[in-house]
């Protein structure tokens, strides 16, 4: 009964570690927009849902709308969506911007260096950072079915009430 006891406890405490230690800083970038420079400081306190996307990805075309909707949404409670193309040639970019309505800042990474610094594993990437700078949520990819969850992460990130860096 007591082993059973310690190694529960273990696991426990293990999956303390792991929750505190995924604690992570949003990486900083500045990066040249369609309109203005977009750097991620200008959004202090703020928010911010940074979108890796790429002209070739159908997922991505797939986001666009809902990111609109939700940069529509929650404007007003201090939220802004971010989002960085990665590919290589900006004129595919920009081909892709022109068939899509697009209601929130826009950058270019076609060296990849973002991406990087952000772990990127496919396309789309979205990270939902809170006001703190720390990155709260995760996830790879995007599927319709899902936004639900991914809009419950941007509301629990604005109800947060923690200490802007």
């Amino acid at each position: 009964m007591y082993l059973k006891y310690l190694l529960a406890s273990v696991f426990v405490l293990a999956a303390a570690v792991a929750t505190a230690q995924s604690v992570k800083s949003a990486p900083s970038f500045q990066l040249t927009g369609v309109t203005d420079t977009v750097a991620l400081s200008a959004y202090k306190g703020r928010v911010v849902y940074v979108d890796f996307w790429a002209s070739w990805c159908s997922p991505c075309k797939d986001s666009f709308p809902w990111m609109n909707k939700m940069q529509a949404k929650y404007a007003d409670q201090g939220f802004v969506v971010i989002a960085i193309n990665v590919d290589r040639k900006q004129d595919d970019a920009y081909e892709f911007l022109s068939k899509e309505d697009v209601n929130f800042p826009v950058a270019f990474d076609h060296k990849g260096d973002t991406p990087k610094q952000y772990e990127v594993m496919g396309m789309p990437s979205a990270y939902v950072i809170g006001k703190d700078g720390n990155i709260l949520h995760a996830h790879i990819g995007f599927n319709t079915d899902d936004t639900a969850e991914y809009e419950k992460h941007i509301q629990q990130a604005l109800s947060l009430k923690g200490s802007v860096q």
